[in-house]
């Protein structure tokens, strides 16, 4: 790919490095298309378990790449309706998505690490909604990520000040899961990584749907998806072997059926 790092681990851990490092991997057109294919193969692959989204250079990303004005044409409703299927297919990876960021993270760039399911910042990071500060609105989910994260006035101010936050502040307001110094981030996060992998792939994948949607509906409802995902995951042979495995007090071998 021109733009995108790809790489496999044996456990199941897909780690993708947006590589613009010269323009602090600001999306173009190129990364729009090649991450739309990347979600989609994750999502399609059995083999993939878990998506960890990263940058290059020290920087997580620092946007749309409005550079010229061939790229500012393409902020039309057309375009832009391309970019939220983009958004859409990270947020439908039936995968847990970890977001690993350190640098700067702002507009799009911010939004696509918020579309992850885990956010692991530095504590120096630098976020920001920047959009108004470029005569812009929120996009690639941002006014849906926003106020489920932070809450409504907290997101407001986010977003209209597009005032730059740290690493720190953002986990301590809950923007991010968590802050660690740059030089544990790695560590941390192909830690959660491994984990994730070694868990129960049918049974992450419908808590995930369930939590995605729990702003839908009410209680009833909720209750209904439970009762349906739950009734799918204990006809599961990984149920079977989770039962297995904690009465012969061994770990559990999921390969996601």
């Amino acid at each position: 790919m021109k733009t995108l790092q790809v790489e496999r681990n044996e456990a199941g851990v897909v780690t993708v490095t947006l590589e613009r490092p010269d323009k602090k991997n600001a999306i173009n057109q190129d990364m729009w298309e090649e991450l739309l294919e990347v979600f989609s193969e994750v999502g399609d692959r059995d083999t993939d378990r878990v998506l960890v989204l990263t940058g290059a250079g020290g920087n997580f990303c620092s946007g749309a790449d409005l550079g010229g004005e061939s790229e500012r044409e393409r902020h039309q409703l057309a375009r832009m309706h391309f970019f939220g299927q983009v958004g859409m297919a990270l947020h439908q990876i039936p995968k847990p998505a970890i977001a690993k960021v350190r640098g700067v993270a702002v507009g799009a760039g911010l939004n696509l690490a918020l579309g992850c399911d885990l956010v692991v910042a530095a504590e120096d990071a630098r976020l920001s909604e920047i959009f108004a500060k470029r005569g812009l609105s929120l996009d690639l989910g941002g006014s849906w990520l926003l106020p489920r994260l932070v809450g409504l006035h907290r997101a407001k101010e986010l977003a209209l000040l597009a005032d730059f936050v740290t690493g720190a502040e953002a986990a301590e307001m809950g923007l991010v899961n968590r802050a660690l110094p740059e030089a544990e981030l790695d560590a941390f996060v192909a830690d959660w990584a491994a984990r994730l992998a070694d868990g129960p792939p049918l049974a992450l994948s419908l808590s995930k749907q369930l939590l995605n949607g729990a702003y839908a509906g009410g209680l009833r409802e909720a209750l209904d998806a439970e009762g349906m995902a739950q009734a799918v995951n204990i006809a599961s042979d990984d149920a079977r072997e989770a039962f297995t495995a904690f009465f012969q007090k061994r770990p559990p071998r999921f390969e996601g059926r």
